[in-house]
């Protein structure tokens, strides 16, 4: 049998460094559902649904089959050129899905970062303005736009620039950021307020096109905006013919316990959206989804790829659309989202080095901090992702103290209590001193 450390010590003499982020020695050989096996036989139970990728579980068996049944026939014909006809039905049920009124169209792309790189295209065109929004603590993707928008990791800026011109970053509310007593009322209106300084000191608003946001953060460490902030800001947009955006790559298609995440925010209505990710069950496929006249001020081929929109990928698309619904996995993640809200609370109150737990479905983050200064603690956080993953469970951890929960939504109750059961363990054995690093921790997560 061939051993995991063989496999990457052979692979680290061919891939770039910047292809991998480093967690665990482990290469995937297959999955099922909520559980993925290692090419040494090991199984885990999948607590990252392969960065929120695999909504639908690795494998279901109506996707594979949509796959199989669509490859037998036609795998590509660029529609760069040329229609197909699982792209064609996908188009309309997507457009249908999507959170906006009136008449829709959408864009195809093979990934949340060219998706993004089609948000920021639609919105210059169709404005004719030159400036773009974007938030700290940002994930939108690593092609040079989406990258440009991005603003969680020194990494996506350092020895690359200069970037793409005419990005202005703005705080994210981030629960960091709230002041001791501050009510949220006055935290909106501060963070509000730190929104609105470019604007008033060196940003036009008539010369601004875009304002893109992700409404529940992902890789900035699952965290929801405030509603009355969401709200202000897509208002601002539109009170100055600013276009109002949302990245639903990481979020989307019932992750957070609803079809978008946009719709925790009652009243608030994008222009754009990306879609990406879990779109396909995780192959290659993403989308710019917007009303029609903005899409419809670009022609060919401002955006358009030889693969995008390929008939085996919406193929996949239109199945795994097919699986949220039959199986209610949006419902399901609301569902057992309220369970693993309870649990973190009950494991809160017994260790003063569990932080914040913020939870939206089957979607949260829980903060692991250092208990006399309350300030992020990533040695914690390493030590205990890494024994988790020895008692058989893939968990990773986001701004260095943050864990990440985005199992698959069609994980089953068991399947999320023995999950519990392994957390609950490492987090004793965290409070007992009985964790260590392990030798590679300075390398480890973001």
């Amino acid at each position: 049998m061939t051993s995991s450390k063989k496999v990457l010590s052979k692979e680290a003499n061919s891939l770039a460094r910047t292809s991998r982020i480093n967690y665990f020695d482990i290469v995937i050989e297959s999955g099922k559902g909520a559980i993925v096996k290692d090419i040494e036989g090991r199984q885990y139970i999948d607590l990252l649904s392969s960065a929120s990728a695999t909504n639908t579980g690795h494998s279901h068996p109506h996707v594979v089959k949509a796959i199989q049944d669509q490859a037998e026939k036609l795998i590509q014909y660029t529609p760069a050129y040329f229609a197909n006809a699982p792209a064609a039905k996908l188009a309309r049920r997507l457009c249908a899905l999507a959170p906006i009124n009136g008449p829709k169209k959408l864009a195809w792309g093979t990934s949340g970062s060219d998706a993004n790189d089609g948000i920021i295209k639609f919105a210059r065109a169709y404005t004719k303005r030159p400036y773009l929004v974007s938030f700290m603590g940002a994930y939108h993707g690593s092609t040079y736009g989406s990258m440009t928008l991005s603003a969680v990791s020194l990494n996506m800026a350092r020895n690359m620039g200069p970037l793409l011109p005419d990005v202005i970053k703005v705080p994210y509310p981030d629960p960091w950021h709230r002041l001791d007593g501050e009510s949220e009322h006055d935290f909106v209106d501060r963070m509000f307020a730190e929104f609105k300084r470019p604007f008033e000191t060196f940003l036009p608003t008539e010369e601004t096109a875009l304002i893109i946001i992700e409404p529940i953060q992902g890789d900035g460490g699952i965290i929801k905006a405030p509603t009355s902030f969401i709200r202000k800001v897509s208002e601002f947009a539109h009170e100055h013919g600013i276009l109002f955006a949302i990245d639903e790559v990481n979020q989307g298609l019932g992750r957070t316990g609803k079809w978008w995440s946009i719709q925790h925010f009652e009243g608030v209505e994008p222009d754009l959206m990306s879609v990406g990710k879990s779109l396909a069950s995780g192959l290659p496929l993403s989308a710019v989804i917007g009303r029609a006249e903005i899409i419809d001020s670009l022609d060919a081929p401002a955006h358009l790829f030889t693969t995008s929109g390929n008939p085996v990928t919406t193929a996949a698309a239109m199945a795994t659309l097919d699986v949220i619904e039959n199986e209610h996995l949006v419902e399901r993640s609301a569902k057992l989202g309220e369970e693993a809200k309870t649990f973190f609370k009950r494991e809160k109150a017994k260790y003063k080095f569990i932080g914040q737990c913020r939870m939206y479905g089957l979607d949260g983050g829980i903060d692991i901090i250092d208990p006399i200064t309350n300030k992020p603690d990533a040695n914690a956080t390493t030590k205990l992702i890494y024994r988790i993953f020895e008692l058989g469970v893939i968990m990773i951890s986001l701004k260095t103290n943050v864990l990440r929960f985005q199992p698959p939504l069609v994980i089953t109750e068991d399947q999320l209590h023995q999950a519990f059961k392994v957390i609950a363990q490492a987090f004793s054995e965290l409070e007992e001193g009985k964790l260590s690093l392990p030798d590679n921790a300075d390398n480890i997560g973001w």
